[in-house]
C-alpha cells in the first residue's frame, strides 16, 4: 500500500505489556481500517526494536516479547518512534541513546510511553520543552532535567515533534491522537470503537480525578471538608461558609487548605465542578444548562469557559469525544 508510515516501538527490559500492546493495536487496526476506506489512502508498518543486544526482551509481568529488529540490525529510517517505559534503576544503554539521537533528525516526530520520557530527557530532546510522565516520576523527572517543563497532569503533551504521555493506558491516548493527527478525527474514532474504547481523550485530559488526588490530605478538619463536598458542591459556597463547616476563620482555613491540598479552596472547587459535569456528560443527555445548574456551576457560559480554562475544549466538545452513551449511539447507527 502507498504511504506507509513506519512506527517504531523500542523495547527496553521490564518493559509493561501495554505499553508495547496498546499502541501497536491502534496502529494495526487502523491500518486496516484504512484498507476498507474508498476515500483514503495510506498504512502503518508497526515494529518493534530492542534498545539491547538480544531481540528478545521480558516484560515486567514475564512474558517477553520477540522484537523484529534491534538497533544494529534495523534497515529503514521510522516515520515515528515511541520509547516505551523502562525498568526502575535499568541503565540505559549508551548505543541506544547514540542511536535514538541519529534518527532524531530523519524521523518525523518522536515520543514516549510512560517512563520513555526519562530516556527522551537523557538524550536531551525536551530539553526547554512541556512534557509529562507517568504522575508517580513526574517530580523524579522535574528535578533530574529542571530545563524540562514538566507537566503533571495531562495525559499527553505535544512540543513540536516531541510527544510524551503518561502512563500505560496513556501510550494508546497517544497514538489515536497520532493517528488523528495523520488521517483525520473520523478514523481515530473509528478504530476507538474497534478497540471498544468508549472514549478517545484529548491530552488535556487529567491522569487523576479531584478527589483522588487530595487523598493524601492528613489535617482531618479539611480531610472531613473534602469528604462533605464530594456531596455539596452544587450548593453556592464561599470561602466563609466552608471556613464556617471547617471550624475556622476565614483567614486561617484559607492558608491550611492550600497548604495541605496545594490549591486555593476556591479552585479546588472549580475543579471539582468541572469534574462532576464531565462525568455527566460522558453518562447522560441532560442539557448543558441542566448540567451546569447540578454542577453549581449558574450556566452553560460559565461552565463553557471553565472547560476552556482546564480542559481546553468546550462542554460540546468534550461529550461528543467522550460519551459513551452518544458513541454507542453512533455506533447503532452504522450497523
Amino acid at each position: 500500500m502507498s504511504d506507509t508510515k513506519h512506527i517504531v516501538l523500542l523495547v527496553v527490559p521490564g518493559v509493561t505489556i501495554l505499553d508495547v500492546a496498546g499502541p501497536a493495536d491502534v496502529f494495526s487496526k487502523a491500518t486496516d481500517c484504512l484498507a476498507t476506506a474508498s476515500d483514503q489512502e495510506g498504512s502503518y508498518r508497526v515494529s518493534c526494536v530492542a534498545a539491547y543486544g538480544s531481540r528478545t526482551v521480558r516484560s515486567s509481568c514475564g512474558i517477553p516479547f520477540v522484537c523484529d529488529y534491534t538497533i544494529d540490525t534495523i534497515d529503514f529510517v521510522p516515520d515515528t518512534i515511541l520509547v516505551t517505559g523502562r525498568a526502575q534503576g535499568l541503565q540505559f544503554p549508551d548505543a541506544a541513546l547514540d542511536w535514538l539521537k541519529s534518527q532524531f533528525p530523519l524521523c518525523r516526530r518522536m515520543g514516549s510511553i510512560c517512563a520513555g520520557a526519562f530516556i527522551l530527557a537523557e538524550c536531551g530532546f525536551l530539553s526547554g520543552r512541556r512534557a509529562t510522565t507517568h504522575w508517580v516520576k513526574c517530580e523524579e523527572l522535574a528535578s533530574l532535567y529542571p530545563d524540562i517543563r514538566v507537566e503533571k497532569d495531562p495525559i499527553f503533551v505535544r512540543d513540536g515533534k516531541v510527544y510524551t504521555s503518561a502512563g500505560v493506558s496513556a501510550g494508546i491516548d497517544l497514538s489515536l491522537a497520532l493517528v488523528e493527527e495523520d488521517y483525520g478525527r473520523e478514523l481515530a474514532l473509528k478504530v476507538a470503537r474497534q478497540l471498544v474504547l468508549f472514549m478517545k481523550r484529548p491530552g488535556s485530559q487529567s491522569q487523576f480525578s479531584v478527589s483522588l488526588s487530595n487523598q493524601h490530605v492528613d489535617y482531618q478538619p479539611v480531610q472531613k471538608l473534602l469528604e462533605w463536598l464530594a456531596d455539596h458542591y452544587s450548593e453556592p459556597l464561599s470561602v466563609e461558609t466552608l471556613a464556617e463547616r471547617a471550624q475556622m476563620s476565614p483567614r486561617n482555613f484559607a492558608r491550611v487548605f492550600a497548604k495541605e491540598t496545594g490549591e486555593t479552596p476556591a479552585k479546588f472547587l472549580e475543579k471539582l465542578r468541572v469534574e462532576k459535569a464531565r462525568q455527566r456528560l460522558e453518562e447522560s443527555r441532560l442539557s448543558s444548562d441542566a448540567i451546569a445548574a447540578q454542577c453549581g456551576l449558574t450556566s452553560a457560559d460559565t461552565m463553557r469557559k471553565m472547560f476552556l480554562r482546564h480542559l481546553g475544549i468546550t462542554p460540546s466538545e468534550y461529550r461528543e469525544r467522550f460519551s459513551s452513551c452518544w458513541g454507542l449511539e453512533r455506533e447503532l447507527e452504522q450497523v
